[in-house]
């Protein structure tokens, strides 16, 4: 097996338990050692940590705050043909590089794969969090493969992968990393401190889509998603949720399928508060995080209004 694969660490302030169990997860791979290596992106840490492994892996800097900038950091300092995006709250199975290989291998068709993902939670979740699993990239569609064929206008698969373990090819990952240089709104439409947005993983895998490339789902690449309590938080949900519906509405506009029209900036509060009313936001922690996902869209539709005019717009 000749396929060579780049797994790609992006952190900041980590916290050691869980980064440690990514890498020993990462370390327990049955691909030999020898056709993989790890690269480390310290996203701009404002504190000191160390990689808490003995293994080998390349550490580098990525001073610009955001997750979309820790991977285009890591795709341009990748050797591998493949490269796999994990983040440092998930736990690989143990055979997930080799399937990866094989895969990609098989189908040469093949740009982005990922697979299940299911939780550890540090603490017993609340009875309502199974509405809201997609926020938290969790989702276990069952043990048949599928695919979408890649090409111009795709629509957008149910199935497509998700950041958690996304597999791409290094050539398609460069091609996308070039097009975000050159695109400030895509910079920006990923996590960056406060800033909940999430839509880089999306953008990337239309992107390959888009370019010809087929994507993914495949059971086999399973990752377990370590939730800390936090983020079952309602509070935090609400933010998460409204963050990844604005940048939806982004990443849709951007790949021509977004069947939402603009609105005028001034109309978010009005829509907001009506959209508060019917969802009765203050009655339970579900409606709270319905709604904030509502506020979202609105906000997202809002910047939709400035895009064409304005290149720098911040989602």
């Amino acid at each position: 097996m000749s396929v060579s694969i780049t797994v790609i660490v992006p952190t900041r302030n980590p916290d050691s338990g869980r980064l440690e169990r990514t890498l020993a997860g990462i370390e327990a791979q049955d691909l030999p050692r020898p056709l993989w290596e790890l690269v480390v992106v310290d996203n701009d840490s404002d504190r000191p940590w160390d990689v808490p492994t003995g293994a080998p892996c390349v550490r580098v800097q990525e001073p610009r705050r955001g997750l979309t900038h820790a991977r285009i950091r890591g795709i341009r300092a990748a050797n591998g043909e493949l490269i796999v995006f994990v983040d440092d709250d998930n736990v690989l199975v143990p055979g997930y590089l080799s399937s990866v290989a094989k895969r990609f291998t098989d189908l040469p068709r093949l740009g982005a794969a990922s697979g299940p993902v299911e939780p550890e939670w540090e603490a017993s979740p609340p009875a309502w969090i199974n509405e809201f699993r997609s926020l938290l990239a969790l989702r276990n569609l069952g043990p048949s493969v599928r695919i979408c064929t890649g090409g111009a206008g795709v629509r957008w698969p149910d199935f497509a992968p998700v950041g958690a373990g996304l597999s791409v090819r290094r050539e398609a990952a460069l091609s996308y990393a070039a097009a975000v240089d050159r695109n400030p709104l895509r910079q920006a439409l990923d996590r960056a401190g406060e800033n909940l947005g999430s839509g880089g993983d999306n953008d990337l895998v239309f992107s390959i889509l888009h370019s010809g490339c087929d994507v993914g789902y495949f059971p086999e690449l399973g990752v377990t998603h370590l939730i800390p309590r936090t983020r079952l938080d309602p509070a935090y949900l609400g933010r998460l949720n409204e963050g990844i519906m604005r940048t939806w509405v982004l990443v849709l506009h951007l790949h021509g399928q977004c069947p939402w029209p603009a609105i005028p900036p001034w109309t978010v509060p009005i829509r907001s508060a009506r959209a508060w009313l019917r969802t009765r936001a203050w009655r339970s922690p579900e409606n709270w995080i319905r709604w904030r996902g509502r506020r979202g869209q609105f906000r997202g539709q809002a910047l939709l209004r400035t895009i064409a005019s304005d290149k720098h717009v911040h989602p």
